[in-house]
């Protein structure tokens, strides 16, 4: 039996780690898990997204025996990461953090916006980040509160509405010296909102995310752990999508998103 990678988030924002994932390893089997009946963990205080994310990664490891273990979903990386790597430490566990690093290297402004959650921006291992970042880079946070529910229910207007109003509030933006030419998606669900970000910031603004990276990291960690099998022709045989919200919610996501993937299922994980 292939053991498959697991890969969880508080909705549905972690199908864009799962697509990048899926690119880079298409050979492989995937298991996600969608929190969404006790959403958003974004808005909600460390206890209980430590206790969600424990709950998530234990129903991985111990129901669909994962080989690997994805977080993805900033705000549950910052939370639990560390707790889930002390219950499984032979398990390779991969989070998602606001790729701020690649983010400076790249503005040629010195200036980088961060659109984040505000849980994720209050967390340890946010501000232990921003800290070690070069002090030459001005760094702008803006929580966007209630984005990520608007992407979960695909709220096009309410999306539109407050995708301006954050990208207003990080100043001014371009390639003027100040302005910030660099904005940071620090929550994977505004990966589905980057195209209404991208108008409008400018195409003089360039929006970064952690998909990919991610997908890497998980890739590297795996070439030595396990053999290669070969790719499968119907790809969305390899993908079991669970939700312990609504199925329509997750389901109708990844068929928008992920390609031939839709049939979800509902899953109770105490």
């Amino acid at each position: 039996m292939m053991q498959p990678i697991g890969v969880f988030d508080s909705g549905v924002g972690g199908l864009s780690v799962l697509k990048a994932l899926r690119q880079a390893l298409p050979q492989e089997k995937f298991v996600y898990v969608s929190d969404a009946g006790h959403a958003p963990y974004g808005e909600r205080d460390v206890t209980h997204v430590l206790a969600r994310s424990v709950a998530v990664g234990n129903y991985l490891v111990q129901s669909h025996q994962v080989k690997a273990l994805v977080v993805a979903c900033n705000t549950a990386t910052a939370a639990a990461i560390a707790a889930l790597r002390a219950a499984y430490p032979a398990l390779p566990i991969v989070g998602v953090e606001p790729a701020l690093k690649p983010a400076a290297a790249r503005s040629r402004t010195s200036a980088v916006g961060v659109l984040a959650t505000r849980s994720t921006l209050a967390s340890d291992k946010f501000q232990a980040l921003l800290q070690a970042q070069s002090p030459q880079v001005r760094f702008v946070l803006q929580a966007c509160d209630g984005l990520a529910a608007a992407i979960e229910c695909a709220d096009a207007p309410q999306i539109h509405a407050l995708c301006a109003r954050y990208a207003a509030a990080l100043g001014p933006v371009g390639s003027a010296p100040g302005a910030i030419d660099t904005v940071v998606l620090g929550c994977t669900h505004y990966t589905f909102a980057a195209d209404v970000l991208q108008d409008l910031l400018g195409p003089d603004v360039a929006l970064i995310d952690a998909g990919h990276p991610v997908a890497q990291r998980t890739a590297n960690l795996l070439a030595h752990a396990t053999a290669v099998q070969p790719a499968h022709t119907d790809a969305a045989a390899w993908v079991e999508l669970w939700t312990t919200g609504e199925t329509q919610t997750l389901g109708g996501a990844a068929k928008r998103w992920l390609v031939g993937t839709g049939l979800a299922r509902h899953v109770e994980i105490a």
